[in-house]
């Protein structure tokens, strides 16, 4: 049975200014997503969906060649825009079989925001032979950093402008990294929202990113816990002015020692935090703490 595996992702710097052209540093996760697929005589596709404990939480049946399916859940909805539109970037890849089974397996919980949607997104595209980032853009859409998260083992940098994307290896292992850890806020984020309510706020301006590329580079270099930390803070500030949002620290960690600084899409999922005072949240009831050493693919090429 033919199988695929992409990575996870989290998003460290830029954030919603990833999809205007800003250097963004990305990292895949020890975390991801598996697809395997089997021929079938029936002129169907019969997917299942398992979580990371191996639960079966979706299942469907998509009729071919229309991938209508009874369920009438996003979920369905979703998958079925997902197939259609490989049929339209490679309609060869339904004329050669029947049918299809095919089970996703996640490795994280749906809640965490690692990239359940990229993950199977970059799955099909390596069974279809057809190209993740165009199958992104006609059906999630996105800057596709998560793409290539899924696509890489190790730390990017990725900037994506009107002509070009650039993704290009980086080298992210700092001396302090037994001091950072990622703390989950008990709510995922939608992607999809969080990234229409900040085109509306943005209106059509053309924004300078030059700050935050600079901060990109420098988060690279640093190597003092000291230094590290005012760069996440002055990150935090630029990107709360973007997108009109107070600081997570300031809001609800203010007499946190170490510093904090929201990921991807604010509001949801992780947060990076340092100096591992991990009792500090699990008081405040935040339990799902990952560490850096626990979350970050590392391999070296």
């Amino acid at each position: 049975m033919p199988s695929y595996y992409s990575h996870g992702k989290l998003l460290i710097s830029s954030e919603y200014a990833v999809l205007d052209g800003a250097k963004a540093l990305a990292l895949p996760t020890k975390f991801g997503q598996s697809l395997e697929i089997k021929p079938i005589e029936s002129p169907e596709i019969r997917w299942k969906s398992f979580d990371h404990n191996g639960k079966l939480w979706f299942e469907t049946t998509l009729q071919l060649p229309t991938f209508k399916t009874p369920n009438t859940n996003d979920t369905a909805k979703r998958l079925s825009e997902c197939f259609y539109a490989i049929s339209k970037l490679n309609p060869n890849v339904f004329k050669t079989q029947t049918g299809f089974e095919m089970h996703s397996q996640l490795e994280f919980p749906k809640n965490w925001g690692l990239g359940s949607s990229s993950t199977l997104i970059n799955n099909l595209a390596q069974w279809a032979k057809v190209d993740a980032y165009k199958l992104l853009a006609a059906t999630f859409g996105g800057s596709g950093y998560d793409i290539a998260c899924a696509q890489h083992p190790y730390p990017i940098t990725f900037q994506k402008t009107l002509k070009s994307t650039k993704i290009e290896k980086a080298v992210f292992n700092p001396p302090f990294k037994d001091q950072l850890f990622f703390v989950h806020q008990n709510q995922k984020r939608n992607s999809r929202k969080a990234i229409a309510a900040y085109e509306a706020l943005k209106k059509g301006e053309k924004l300078d990113f030059s700050e935050l590329n600079a901060i990109t580079d420098a988060l690279l270099v640093a190597t003092t816990l000291e230094e590290f930390e005012v760069l996440m803070s002055k990150h935090e500030t630029i990107v709360g002015n973007l997108i009109q949002q107070s600081p997570l620290k300031t809001t609800h960690f203010s007499d946190y020692p170490g510093a904090i600084k929201s990921l991807g899409a604010w509001g949801g999922d992780f947060f990076l935090a340092t100096r591992t005072n991990t009792q500090y949240f699990k008081d405040k009831g935040y339990n799902t703490i990952v560490t850096f050493g626990e979350m970050a693919l590392q391999k070296k090429d």
